[in-house]
């Protein structure tokens, strides 16, 4: 069973990987012993976060704003010469970006959608031979998406492109799953509910008791489920799964 939950010998990519959620899963990668860069914009918040992961195994920062697409390229280029292959992308960095309906505005429109749908595509793309190195047919390599059960269900907050973008890299999932399915490439989505993160803190300390008191599993998400899925999903045990959306919410976005 713990070899069927290994990704021992594996190198990870999880961007937006300094904090929240993406912490939380090149955390779990690391425990379950894979090899793992860490990227986010800022390379003082990239070796904040190697020093906190360390205890746990090999973390390398990569710093990176990927919403530029010369930074993509240079993140692909950078890990092609330091690497043979990629066994696992994470796909977590994003924005938000709330407002009222009539006021919304067209750079909340654009930073968000580039971030969360555009950038996701386009260093899948650019690290497409690393990922095809990595993958056999038992043993595929591995993209996992972060969406939102925003993307699954309608949220009360004001963060239309967010919902959007989330949506539409749900779908993406599935469209790539399609097309790298017979390259020995995996591809799916994590739909997290409410977790601790800078991105929902202002929302937890605000009405955090209401939400977990409304989840059916009468809780916030932690540390370990958000690890426990990754891992899942990037190991043997995940391994003929693809083109799949999984909420991890306690159950908010399919029975809320």
């Amino acid at each position: 069973m713990s070899d069927l939950f290994s990704v021992s010998g594996r190198t990870a990519l999880v961007t937006g990987g300094t904090r929240g959620i993406g912490l939380m899963i090149a955390r779990g990668l690391l425990q379950a012993g894979a090899k793992v860069y860490v990227s986010s914009r800022k390379a003082e918040a990239c070796e904040a976060a190697v020093a906190e992961l360390k205890v746990f195994g090999e973390v390398l920062a990569l710093p990176a704003d990927l919403s530029e697409e010369a930074e993509i390229t240079r993140v692909a280029e950078e890990l092609t010469a330091r690497e043979e292959r990629l066994d696992i992308l994470v796909n977590n960095a994003g924005a938000t970006w709330g407002a009222p309906l009539d006021s919304f505005p067209t750079a909340g429109w654009d930073k968000v959608m580039d971030l969360n749908l555009r950038s996701p595509f386009l260093l899948t793309q650019a690290l497409l031979p690393l990922l095809r190195a990595a993958g056999t047919l038992d043993s595929p390599a591995r993209v996992i998406n972060v969406g939102s059960i925003d993307g699954l269900h309608v949220s009360p907050l004001p963060t239309y492109s967010y919902a959007a973008s989330k949506a539409g890299l749900h779908h993406l999932t599935r469209v790539l799953a399609k097309e790298l399915g017979p390259q020995h490439i995996t591809v799916n989505a994590i739909a997290p509910g409410p977790f601790e993160s800078k991105m929902m803190a202002a929302t937890l300390e605000a009405v955090g008791d209401q939400i977990a008191a409304a989840a059916p599993l009468r809780r916030i998400g932690r540390p370990d489920d958000m690890a426990g899925i990754a891992v899942y999903l990037s190991s043997r045990a995940g391994s003929y799964v693809t083109g799949a959306v999984i909420p991890v919410d306690g159950g908010i976005g399919t029975t809320v």
